[in-house]
């Protein structure tokens, strides 16, 4: 087995955060196309919205962030992620 979930966390057998970053950046568009509907609607003001966005999208997308050792091509691929959200 080269990869495996364990309390939410994909950990694999090289120690890298590539199966996990992968995994949080799913999650993160799962819960984006949840909110999709709120997060485009013009009647709720805009600051609501990133707020919004801020803790239900982000907060999926980092968790359990502080326990990887992220390569600066993890970082880049979660801002990349990030920047399509926001448009």
């Amino acid at each position: 087995m080269d990869k495996f979930c364990y309390l939410g966390d994909m950990l694999s057998v090289d120690g890298d955060a590539d199966a996990a970053v992968e995994t949080r950046m799913r999650i993160g568009w799962n819960k984006f196309r949840q909110l999709l509907p709120l997060l485009t609607n013009k009647d709720i003001s805009l600051s609501v919205r990133g707020r919004l966005y801020s803790s239900c999208v982000q907060s999926s997308m980092l968790h359990g962030s502080e326990t990887w050792s992220i390569r600066k091509e993890n970082e880049v691929a979660l801002q990349q992620r990030e920047i399509r959200m926001v448009r």
